[in-house]
């Protein structure tokens, strides 16, 4: 039977300090980086051995800027990586050269480890122990393979007979935890009956993956688990799954062994390509904007600046110089309007900004208290959180304010239009989907140079309001071009062409 972990999946906020640790400062080998998996809007590296061995695997979704979640009982708490037994001290020099949270060295199950603490808090031992590596990393020192996880259960009777499928039979006890053993690694089973339940977010695993022979070891354990739910068997393009929730809830996957991460990439340059498996080429493009980019040690990298505003550059391989700032509508984020900017000018440097307020748990840029009605005191902190964001963006980030365009759309065209009559001259020029008034007490700013175009729907309904801004704007200087198209409050192809015709002809 095989038996032993096949993986292990964590949750990152911060994908280049992630990088960072793990191929950088770690030196494992990043050897598949993907997009879109279920659907999913988020990017997942895949770090290893040389080739990405099953038992060597660490896998992280990136949740960039993403709320942080709470280690407690139903999650896989730490993760142990072996290194050669002679390497313990090799790596607690390394720990304290780098700066890297450490403790130990200490003595857990008779081996000696490291304690240590990646970008997000999550615990990452070392443990000197013999366990070569299936595919060696070039550094001799380097981790070899997973060496053991730690569970959180509060019904660890319970969870041990469930692990039993997968190899593994109790070993020895230390306190409150039981290590359990397979042929191959450990798992250290917690005793948290009394903790706190975990919640999911950046700084926690999601899951621990065992390993299976094939299909039909896949299917004999979706037959013994029938009794906790259905399960599906997922086709992952280098592996074969299933998920399940055991009785104490942790999340478990089995996967089969093949056909590996060398399935669709050389295997001298695994990791080296942004993957989308099984999505359509539009899809596909549309995600590689909105993912969030990242260097590999040694490389150079834009510098990414501490600002008021959660924000996301996207550089395209052949910059004009150009700079389009995105605002997003209710509900978005920071990368929800890459695809479109990136239609209207391929060589624009793409800066999107995440409002701050929140309706239901839901992104906004201010608070709203009715359809039409506002919060005019958080509208005003915001804008002028904005201003200072904004001049810390130009500077920092080296962009050229004569050549930034605003683009918002619906609650970010909204806040726009806010900015432009509370911080006169801070946009300068802008593009205004599905816009309307929301300043009650209107300023009457100059507004000569700002040149704006504003698209609303016909069936939009809030359409209505949107001739009330456009008036203000026409009132206070402003260059504008008002378009009212057949649509509703959705963006449609017309969007697209009106706004790239108006650029055009100002660049022209």
């Amino acid at each position: 039977m095989t038996s032993g972990l096949h993986h292990v999946t964590a949750i990152t906020r911060r994908v280049q300090q992630n990088v960072d640790f793990y191929a950088g400062f770690l030196g494992l080998r990043l050897v598949k980086q993907a997009g879109g998996a279920e659907d999913a809007q988020q990017l997942h590296l895949f770090y290893g051995d040389a080739e990405g061995t099953p038992g060597s695997v660490v896998t992280f979704l990136v949740w960039q800027d993403g709320a942080p979640g709470r280690v407690g009982h139903g999650q896989v708490a730490e993760i142990t990586l072996a290194v050669p037994p002679q390497g313990i001290g090799t790596w607690l020099q390394r720990a304290l050269a780098a700066r890297v949270p450490v403790e130990g060295p200490l003595r857990e199950f008779g081996e000696s480890v490291l304690r240590l603490r990646d970008p997000d808090g999550i615990i990452v031992k070392l443990v000197g122990v013999d366990m070569p590596a299936a595919a060696a990393l070039p550094d001799p020192e380097a981790p070899t393979r997973l060496r053991a996880v730690t569970l959180y259960s509060e019904k660890p009777e319970a969870t041990a007979e469930g692990l039993a499928r997968f190899g593994y039979r109790p070993a020895r006890r230390e306190g409150a935890v039981l290590r359990l053993v397979s042929d191959s690694d450990a798992v250290d089973l917690r005793d948290a009956a009394g903790f706190f339940a975990g919640i999911p977010g950046t700084g926690t695993f999601d899951h621990v993956a065992f390993r299976a022979a094939d299909d039909a070891a896949l299917e004999a354990t979706q037959r013994h688990f029938a009794a906790l739910g259905p399960t599906t068997i997922h086709d992952r393009t280098w592996f074969r799954s299933l998920y399940l929730r055991d009785p104490a809830g942790l999340l478990i996957e089995q996967a089969t062994d093949g056909p590996g991460f060398a399935v669709d990439e050389d295997p001298a340059h695994l990791g080296e390509r942004l993957m989308f498996p099984g999505q359509s080429p539009d899809r596909a493009e549309a995600l590689r904007l909105m993912l969030p980019q990242f260097s590999r040690p040694g490389e150079e990298r834009p510098p990414m600046r501490d600002l008021p505003f959660v924000h996301r550059l996207h550089h395209p391989e052949d910059p004009d110089g150009s700079v389009l700032l995105l605002l997003h509508g209710t509900g978005g984020t920071e990368a929800d309007l890459m695809p479109l900017a990136h239609q209207l000018a391929p060589r624009a440097t793409l800066l999107g900004v995440r409002g701050r307020a929140t309706e239901e748990g839901v992104t906004r840029w201010f608070r709203r208290l009715a359809m039409a009605r506002f919060d005019q005191d958080d509208i005003r902190a915001e804008a002028r959180a904005f201003d200072a964001f904004l001049d810390g963006a130009l500077g920092g980030y080296g962009l050229d304010p004569a050549r930034l365009t605003v683009l918002g759309y619906s609650n970010g065209a909204n806040f726009a239009g806010a900015v432009m009559a509370l911080h006169p001259g801070v946009i300068r020029r802008a593009i205004l989907l599905r816009p309307m008034l929301v300043l009650e007490d209107l300023p009457k700013p100059d507004l000569t140079g700002l040149e704006v175009l504003t698209l609303s729907g016909d069936r939009d309904p809030y359409g209505a309001y949107a001739p009330a801004l456009n008036d203000w704007l026409a009132a206070q200087g402003a260059t504008l071009e008002a378009r009212q198209l057949s649509a509703g409050h959705e963006l449609g192809a017309a969007d697209l062409d009106i706004a790239r015709d108006w650029l055009a002809t100002l660049r022209a």
